[in-house]
């Protein structure tokens, strides 16, 4: 990750603490339009791909053939909290077409959302894997796996569904994916450039429901995600309140080790940012400046505030210091 730029920066007491550097690209119809550090980077998408990997769901006809509602496609697309109507969420989804929890590849952790974490511990219940932040994206596997009749191990690397992702993640971001990794579901990641990730983010965004079957798919998961960001993320979370304050009018996804990508419909923008040191905070606040630049968010939203320009403050409530984007950026 040669290169580098300045992305935010903590400041304390008039002195800089601490600077996280990352890379970001702007993405139109034609290809990069703006970029901060080297849109040649290759990283590995994470989460942040998603949308890349549902494709297959609606493109094999799995989605129509079991009736799936654009709540469930944009749950699809999800890194979720684990609260109970995600957990919901994901058992009816599988109980609908004749599987169940076991079914499922991802395995199981913690809920990340407190209240259904402290029902399990009051009930003396272990989390499942429904409550795996990607059982979303998990059913939707499942459901193109059924559809197809192919095998159950579904996030095997030569399965027909990850043939058919791998081969979308090449059309859509333009270029041979350049390795593969496990990811924490299970699941394999293709690795790809800075710049490709964005270019899809860009051909989501150009993308109309009059065009062909590539075209229509990312245009109804696009929208999806803006219309239900309580099911991409959840309460609390950068995805669901930064699509909240963009009305619908964009759709975000985050990936572990900050990486985040944004749809930006009515610009035809895409944008895909990484930050070499896997800070959160920092590809939160660079993602709010982008948004913010762009017109489609307001600088002075409180969930643009609470990641964005911040006021640090102790236990006591003291002030300490700022966390804002860097100099030059965006």
């Amino acid at each position: 990750m040669t290169n580098p730029h300045p992305l935010a920066n903590l400041w304390r007491g008039g002195l800089l603490e601490s600077s996280h550097l990352g890379h970001a690209v702007i993405c139109d119809a034609k290809g990069v339009a703006e970029a901060w550090g080297n849109p040649d980077t290759v990283i590995f998408p994470r989460s942040s791909c998603k949308m890349i990997q549902a494709l297959p769901l609606i493109e094999t006809g799995a989605a129509a053939a079991v009736g799936l509602t654009d709540a469930q496609l944009a749950f699809a697309c999800a890194s979720h909290q684990g609260e109970a109507r995600h957990v919901k969420l994901a058992g009816d989804w599988l109980a609908a077409i004749g599987l169940a929890e076991p079914d499922l590849r991802c395995g199981a952790h913690e809920p990340y959302d407190r209240d259904e974490r402290n029902r399990l511990i009051k009930s003396d219940e272990s989390p499942c894997q429904l409550h795996n932040n990607c059982s979303g994206k998990h059913c939707g596997f499942l459901t193109v796996t059924r559809h197809l009749k192919a095998g159950p191990e579904y996030v095997e690397i030569d399965h027909p569904l990850q043939r058919a992702i791998r081969e979308a993640t090449e059309e859509v971001t333009g270029e041979t994916v350049a390795g593969y990794g496990i990811d924490g579901c299970s699941a394999p990641n293709f690795a790809m450039s800075l710049a490709g990730l964005a270019r899809a983010m860009a051909r989501f965004a150009t993308a109309r429901d009059t065009g062909d079957t590539r075209q229509r798919a990312m245009y109804r998961l696009a929208r999806a995600m803006a219309t239900y960001p309580e099911n991409v993320a959840g309460e609390g979370r950068a995805c669901t309140e930064l699509m909240r304050a963009m009305g619908g009018r964009v759709a975000l996804k985050t990936g572990a080790e900050a990486v985040f990508v944004a749809i930006l419909p009515e610009q035809g923008l895409g944008i895909a940012l990484k930050v070499v040191d896997g800070g959160t905070r920092a590809a939160e606040a660079a993602i709010a400046a982008l948004l913010v630049r762009a017109g489609v968010l307001e600088a002075d939203h409180p969930a643009t505030r609470k990641r964005l320009n911040t006021v640090q403050t102790n236990w006591r409530g003291i002030e300490t210091g700022t966390f804002r984007a860097a100099p030059g950026f965006p």
